[in-house]
């Protein structure tokens, strides 16, 4: 059914309030733009819409992930000639916060991280962009060996007890996931590369280990948590949308894939 009237802020504003969003909150937001239907003013509308709605005391955070800056040998969506392999390691621009445009995250995100005011994290796959007064403490620290653990903004977001917001989308893109991931007893690490960009210009390759994320199994640990715990849900605009305070499904999480995925032997 088509909409009756065009979405505005005010009207995406009124929606998200009446999901659950209040002043001063911290919001880590993931959308799809498609979802939501016509909005005036397109993604500055909506990012106008979440501004307001966690007012001057509140800050949104969106994930600005770069995952093409990866080692091309893990590259299979389409794979590249084994002889370009150490072309692209040496002669790629290299991860720069202020330059280098998300990959996949969608137009929202795109625009957060490129609105006024907005500050991102320096790492070069899992950055983080947020706007608000915790914008600086949110994405201030993040260690290439911690890329969605505790020290990541993913963990500021926690400490924040911020709340997580699915716009139009489902627990496969709940990144707040595999903060439960690093919390496991024993998580399987490996090797991680990417590009860094020198203060001279020139690109870096740059070596970590790391837990190995995996979300294969994140829509059904969504549909567990929602069957147990249950959460917020109803319109924004023409999206479904759901929002949960972060600590909870992280909590839950924590607990569901210490039971339901295999050790890993050492």
């Amino acid at each position: 059914m088509a909409q009756l009237l065009p979405h505005t802020t005010q009207s995406l504003c009124s929606d998200l309030r009446a999901l659950g969003v209040t002043s001063g909150d911290v919001v880590l937001l993931h959308s799809s733009m498609r979802s939501l239907g016509f909005a005036v003013g397109g993604t500055q509308a909506i990012v106008h819409a979440l501004l307001e709605a966690v007012g001057p005391g509140g800050t949104v955070v969106v994930p600005t992930h770069t995952s093409d800056n990866c080692d091309p040998v893990d590259w299979h969506n389409p794979p590249v000639p084994e002889q370009w392999w150490p072309v692209i390691r040496d002669e790629a621009p290299g991860f720069d916060k202020d330059r280098t445009p998300s990959r996949w995250m969608g137009a929202i995100a795109e625009t957060v991280r490129t609105w006024p005011g907005a500050l991102r994290s320096d790492h070069p796959r899992p950055s983080f962009a947020a706007v608000g007064v915790h914008a600086a403490d949110i994405t201030g620290v993040h260690p290439l060996d911690d890329v969605l653990g505790d020290r990541s903004p993913l963990g500021a977001v926690h400490r924040y007890d911020g709340k997580v917001l699915l716009l139009g989308c489902g627990h496969d893109s709940n990144t707040s996931l595999h903060l439960a991931e690093w919390r496991q007893e024993s998580p399987p690490r490996g090797i991680n590369g990417s590009s860094i960009r020198q203060a001279d210009g020139t690109g870096r390759w740059t070596t970590w280990t790391d837990v190995m994320e995996d979300e294969a199994d994140f829509e059904r640990l969504g549909a567990a948590f929602e069957a147990t715990v249950g959460l917020s849900t109803g319109p924004v605009g023409n999206a479904t949308a759901r929002l949960m305070s972060q600590r909870v499904p992280v909590d839950f999480a924590t607990t569901w894939l210490a039971a339901n995925r295999p050790s890993v032997v050492t």
